[in-house]
């Protein structure tokens, strides 16, 4: 298996499938998943003739699982090492959840002429925990009891997860796919318990406005209107108006997970975005803020 060894010996795997001379499109999953959770924009895209890149962030997957370095500085650190190794230039960063948050962080410190565009689908920037200066976000107590279920007995709390709020199978009227729920099961056990922990940490403390406020090239923000797990008033709503060159697309009634359940329709919108053409709205007509914070 292909893998980059970083400054500080950690082994990051990666899947680099299709011409290499095509222009590279690298996705970053969530937490606490792997590249594998990519599997139907990775077959869309290699079948598009774009060279697709996919890797298990450290303590993840199959990745080295680390104790240290499972924060948002050393993620983005080896994203580039990742991108000098490949070589990629013009490459477009998809991202999911944390994984848009590693996109955030890494495209605003990117190296000239390595990225041309970036996603953010259904992602954490710019902050989700509740601060004086975010009171709408998510208060400290529903992430403790993420690092509570993960430090106790992750193996059922992932399984909870994955059944209920993640793909929106907890809804009325919405029938679990076990293949799904079970798929999300086998690549968050296949990372390390210390990594995933710290990972809580990154995914809702970081603050990710300065990013999104250096980002110079397009960036489309992709999120569902039912997302659970980040929800759309204090995550996309407010970054389109950070971005110098943003879209905002909102789907109407999809969950968290829609990358996977309704991967159709977003591969269509990833390539269009990926040609040049328009998708969703710029800032100035984006969905307007809901005046009320969130509640936990």
């Amino acid at each position: 298996m292909p893998f980059i060894t970083t400054r500080d010996g950690t082994d990051i795997f990666y899947k680099d499938w299709g011409p290499k001379d095509a222009q590279p499109i690298v996705f970053h999953h969530g937490w606490p998943l792997s590249a594998d959770d990519w599997d139907a924009q990775l077959m869309f895209f290699l079948g598009e003739g774009f060279r697709v890149i996919a890797h298990d962030r450290r303590g993840h997957g199959r990745s080295t699982q680390t104790d240290t370095g499972n924060e948002m500085d050393t993620y983005a650190e080896d994203v580039k090492e990742l991108a000098r190794a490949l070589d990629l230039q013009n490459a477009v960063h998809i991202g999911h959840s944390t994984g848009g948050g590693e996109v955030a962080h890494y495209v605003a410190r990117a190296e000239p002429g390595r990225v041309s565009r970036a996603v953010l689908i259904g992602a954490v920037p710019p902050i989700m925990l509740k601060t004086d200066a975010n009171p709408g976000g998510l208060p400290i107590e529903v992430f403790d009891q993420f690092r509570t279920g993960t430090a106790q007995n992750r193996a059922q709390f992932y399984l909870d997860i994955a059944s209920g709020p993640f793909y929106g199978f907890n809804r009325t009227g919405v029938p679990p796919i076990q293949g799904v729920v079970d798929n999300w099961w086998r690549q968050g056990m296949m990372g390390g318990i210390k990594a995933h922990y710290d990972c809580i940490k990154a995914f809702s403390e970081t603050d990710f406005t300065e990013d999104l406020k250096t980002i110079d090239v397009p960036v489309l923000l992709l999120h569902g209107d039912d997302d659970q797990v980040v929800p759309i008033a204090d995550s996309a709503l407010i970054g389109i108006k950070l971005l110098k060159h943003g879209r905002l697309k909102v789907y109407p009634g999809y969950p968290h997970g829609m990358a996977t359940t309704h991967a159709d329709e977003i591969n269509k919108d990833l390539l269009a975005f990926i040609k040049g053409e328009p998708v969703g709205q710029p800032a100035d007509e984006a969905p307007a803020l809901v005046a009320e914070p969130l509640s936990a």
